[in-house]
């Protein structure tokens, strides 16, 4: 079984990103094959259950107050209207569910409704995640009790790079959610944002912190940004030749997050619509075993149900199989043996 290491060193890292890019892949692809289906991607529907009107500053955000994106501020969704999603994304193949609100933290009235949404889909089967902005340890312990099985709380890029995208939130006020949500027991998941300006060094960086984190988080998602206008980072990228990540680069980042956090499911994430079929089948062959599926994620656009069973269909690739993937019987051999 591959070595779960929490020691990485920046310059190891480094070292990864620099390699030739046939050995990169095919590094990536070998650690993938030794704790992975090779062949089977994950499934997940992202939903927001509440948009707008967040008071954080994120670059990056076309839901952030201080943006002028568009994006009109809702409240927090009925419960029965969240589960009819749910069903919806169960009936098209989806096997997690994840709901996002627009919140630098939950109210605590808000939270019994929260609860109830995480009991109702789960009820149906699907696997449930959140993200709602920071958590105290008592939310995160009620989120925990009604069973989600994931919280979302993306670190965003590197701590040096952190504070040219967001000056509301700390990084360390990331990490102390993180901290929140493993104590209570809920899986991790978190990643973060490429294409944002920022250097090789600083994706370095952004891989380095949650490599080394005491347990890698369960799952990775790694995002392409998606420049919308009205926001700072859409403005930016519109008005100079930052232009959006180099492919190549963007797949070397996929293949070093799967080498260094090999049990991780690594997420395919936002920007996916504007790849290339070749650029995704790297991704996947570069480690990424899941992605969102349907036309729209929290409000950016997405490939769609029908482009992506077309490329899974060319590329003979499938649906996870199963309730339990492979990384959490993994997981649970390493913390007890078997």
């Amino acid at each position: 079984m591959t070595q779960i290491r929490t020691d990485w060193t920046r310059e190891e890292i480094a070292e990864l990103f620099d390699l030739p890019f046939p050995e990169l892949v095919f590094r990536a692809a070998s650690v993938h094959r030794e704790n992975h289906p090779p062949a089977e991607v994950q499934l997940c529907t992202l939903l927001s259950i509440k948009t707008g009107g967040c008071p954080e500053d994120c670059g990056y955000c076309s839901q952030s107050v201080h943006a002028d994106s568009g994006v009109e501020a809702t409240k927090l969704m009925d419960v029965q209207a969240v589960l009819q999603s749910a069903a919806q994304a169960k009936d098209h193949g989806s096997q997690r569910f994840c709901m996002g609100a627009a919140w630098r933290n939950p109210k605590d009235r808000d939270m019994p409704k929260i609860v109830e949404i995480v009991k109702g889909v789960r009820a149906m089967g699907l696997e449930t995640c959140m993200t709602l902005g920071m958590l105290t340890p008592t939310q995160a312990d009620m989120l925990a009790e009604a069973g989600l099985d994931y919280y979302n709380h993306n670190i965003d890029s590197s701590p040096e790079y952190y504070e040219r995208v967001i000056t509301t939130r700390t990084m360390d006020e990331r990490l102390e959610t993180l901290d929140n949500v493993r104590q209570a027991g809920i899986n991790v998941c978190s990643g973060g944002i490429v294409g944002m300006g920022e250097t090789r060094a600083d994706r370095v960086g952004f891989i380095h912190t949650l490599a080394t984190l005491e347990q890698h988080p369960e799952s990775v998602p790694v995002n392409a940004l998606v420049p919308v206008k009205g926001t700072v980072l859409g403005d930016m990228l519109a008005d100079t030749p930052l232009a959006k990540i180099d492919d190549i680069e963007f797949v070397r980042t996929v293949a070093v997050a799967r080498i260094t956090m090999p049990l991780s499911m690594v997420r395919l994430s936002a920007g996916r619509e504007s790849m290339s079929e070749a650029t995704q089948a790297l991704c996947f062959l570069a480690g990424a075993n899941s992605i969102f599926t349907g036309d729209k994620l929290l409000t950016a656009p997405n490939a769609g149900d029908d482009s992506d069973g077309a490329l899974f269909a060319k590329l003979g690739l499938t649906a996870l199989q199963g309730e339990e993937p492979m990384q959490s019987r993994k997981i649970e051999e390493r913390c007890f043996g078997a």
